[in-house]
């Protein structure tokens, strides 16, 4: 049969073959009507509809049973003998087309070619481009179907049986070969790996992909699907762009597909491979997986980050294409297997209706974090820190927030747009989107100081040295629930910390008195008290400090000691500074800026003047200030009768916010001068006893 085909040359005119003809003259006059008959270019443009709506069923297997003999031996292909003769004698040593001997093995031409036809100029000894058109024409029509890859067949036929017995599809069976590479024998699995290393540099060759793609590319990425050498643009644009509305769902599921299977190997990311290929050698050898080669390079970046290393051990352009790759894992979490696997069952049980896409996985992980199992846990807490470290690997963050960054945070570097995104957070023309995901943010880095990496490092002395009995009994990679900011807090009030501490503190204290989920441990011991006497507060769609303020009101009626303990708490901080009680401050903004407008915020001192303004008959503050300190002065009198003052500021606090400040400052200067009097006269009569034994 081969004979009879090599003879007949129904690739030279596809009218020899009489049932070729017959079976496919309806999609002749359709599909290739522009060809002149007898042309053998009406072969290619049969293959170029194969699967399509216009190629009907008996023309298909037709097509397929001539296309699996021209496969076999490319002196069948007229126009790509035509158009490569001259290159294969000049890049392949050989002049008769195809010859076979002992040291020119069938097919081995062919192979050349290809080899020589995604070479660089820098490479040098490159195809023409007319027969580097025709190479790639063959590699397009091959990745339609394994069998017509007569190496893939022969190589892969028992691991095809073995693995993709039920993928019968269309482009199927060479997706489930990728899926299954590392289970593949070894032969194998190097002719699927050196396919799929040849798509990640031209993924035109993936025709199926790229016929269901086509309204993305026609739309996004019709720049880069024009070059002529495609370098991996082509598959970064369609990643970049999964996630438009024009995409469907096809197309969406074959870029995902080709994203799983780069992590089976970097080589598998072109773009990857010829940034980072030395790097990799140097630094990383012996590692093949994608995922531990990013993670490999990312620590050796971040060290030299961290030690100021003059130097960095990994190249400028390998750095950038490394920040690409990281940025993209962060999309689904099958990007990132340890995670994926640790969090399995977990994501079967919590979020089994969640879509992949878009971090949706990941969130919902986050969300229920608490329920997740030890490891699970542990992972989600090591990506938080990750992100929290650096914004930009936030995929969902920089998704809903990205016009905002657009807007107020242009110019940020990557690790502060968290930080910035927050100071505009209040912003008349905030996103409300963005508004809700950020204080999202803010409530998981509340949970640890581990979180909040400007928290860590300014208080970087004083947690040690206040709060080392929390930091003895925590574990590794679990959330401290807010303890070791409570502690800060404390100390914050009795001022007590470092310049740099105190600043952050205050911050979190202000956020939190705006709105009591930023304050874990108010919300965990006070969950049932906001519930029954603060239910409506709770339930407001902006929070303004409403709930603290109700907590404070009802203190009487607080039954459970440890949230009667947290609003004590919130009491003690806002004597420390004003600006911490929201709804105070609001009231006495104005008295504020008439008589204290010359007197520093922080340490009491703001407070300390409007209560002196309060007592000053003179002095005439707004009624709603007035009445609001009155309601203050009450309550610190309740607070310092139930947790009596723990040490020297705190009293001295207590007395100064007292409503009886003056008589006790009266009677403490009266006593310190009783008992000056007779430390004087005793001096004296001890000066006379001693005299007068002298004289003796």
């Amino acid at each position: 049969l081969q004979t009879l085909i090599q003879e007949t040359d129904p690739g030279a005119d596809y009218r020899i073959d009489r049932a070729l003809n017959e079976a496919c003259e309806s999609v002749i006059q359709t599909a290739c009507k522009h060809i002149r008959s007898g042309d053998p270019m009406i072969l290619s443009c049969l293959m170029e509809h194969l699967y399509t709506e216009k190629m009907v069923e008996d023309c298909e297997h037709r097509l397929l049973e001539l296309q699996y003999f021209i496969s076999r031996d490319w002196k069948l292909d007229t126009v790509l003998y035509r158009k490569c003769q001259g290159d294969a004698s000049r890049l392949c040593h050989t002049h008769g087309w195809n010859e076979t001997s002992e040291l020119m093995p069938p097919g081995a031409v062919f192979s050349c070619l290809y080899r020589h036809a995604y070479r660089t100029e820098e490479q040098g000894r490159r195809l023409s481009r007319e027969c580097r058109a025709e190479v790639q024409r063959i590699l397009h029509q091959r990745a339609m179907d394994v069998k017509l890859d007569p190496a893939l067949q022969d190589k892969c036929m028992i691991d095809l049986g073995k693995w993709c017995s039920e993928k019968t599809e269309t482009g199927q069976e060479l997706e489930c070969l990728q899926d299954h590479l590392d289970d593949l024998v070894s032969d194998c699995r190097d002719i699927v790996g050196n396919l799929t290393e040849l798509e990640s540099e031209d993924i035109q060759i993936e025709a199926l992909l790229m016929r269901a793609c086509e309204p993305i590319i026609q739309t996004f990425c019709h720049e880069v699907a024009d070059n002529q050498i495609d370098s991996g643009d082509l598959m970064e644009c369609l990643i970049q762009n999964k996630h438009q509305k024009e995409m469907n769902e096809k197309c969406a599921i074959g870029v995902t597909h080709f994203q799983l299977v780069q992590m089976k190997d970097f080589r598998f990311s072109y773009k990857f491979k010829m940034a980072c290929k030395e790097d990799v050698l140097k630094l990383c050898p012996n590692i093949k997986k994608k995922v531990d080669v990013v993670i490999c390079l990312s620590t050796t970046v971040r060290n030299d980050t961290l030690q100021d290393a003059k130097e960095h051990r990994v190249s400028l352009k390998c750095r950038k294409q490394l920040r690409v790759e990281e940025l993209e894992m962060t999309e689904d979490i099958r990007l990132e297997p340890e995670l994926y696997e640790a969090c399995k069952s977990d994501i079967k049980n919590y979020c089994q209706n969640v879509p992949y896409g878009n971090a949706q996985i990941i969130e919902c992980l986050k969300e229920i974090k608490k329920q997740l199992s030890t490891r699970c846990h542990q992972k989600v807490f090591k990506l938080q820190e990750t992100e929290m470290m650096d914004p930009e690997l936030d995929y969902t963050l920089m998704r809903v927030c990205k016009q905002m960054i657009k807007r107020f945070c242009p110019e940020a570097d990557s690790k502060n747009m968290l930080q910035c995104l927050k100071q505009n957070k209040n912003s008349e023309v905030m996103d409300p989107k963005c508004k809700q995901m950020i204080t999202k943010r803010q409530i998981t880095q509340n949970t640890d100081y581990r979180l909040n990496p400007v928290l860590r490092k300014a208080c970087k002395a004083d947690i040690p040295k206040f709060c080392q009995n929390i930091l003895n009994r925590a574990k590794d990679d679990t959330e401290l629930e807010g303890q070791v900011i409570s502690c800060l807090k404390l100390k914050y009030a009795d001022q007590r910390l470092s310049p740099d501490c105190e600043d952050q503190i205050r911050v979190i204290i202000q956020e939190s008195a705006l709105d009591y989920r930023l304050d874990p441990q108010l919300q965990m011991h006070c969950s049932d008290e906001i519930s029954n006497l603060c239910a409506e507060e709770a339930a407001a769609q902006e929070q303004t400090g409403q709930v603290e303020e109700c907590l404070k009101v009802n203190l009487l009626k607080i039954k459970t000691e440890m949230c009667k303990k947290e609003v004590l708490n919130m009491l003690k901080e806002s004597k420390a500074d004003i600006f911490v009680d929201p709804v105070l401050h609001t009231a006495c903004a104005l008295d504020i800026k008439h008589h204290c407008a010359a007197i520093p915020p922080g340490r009491g001192r703001q407070m300390s003047c409007l209560m002196e303004a309060l007592e000053d008959k003179r002095v005439r503050l707004q009624p709603e200030c007035k009445k609001r300190l009155n309601d203050r002065i009450e309550m610190w009198s309740y607070a310092a009768k139930v947790a009596p003052a723990e040490g020297f500021s705190d009293l001295a606090m207590q007395v100064m916010t007292s409503p009886s400040k003056n008589y006790i400052l009266s009677v403490i200067t009266v006593g310190i001068c009783v008992l000056f009097l007779i430390g004087l006269m005793c001096g004296r009569i001890t000066k006379r006893v001693t005299r007068e034994l002298k004289d003796r």
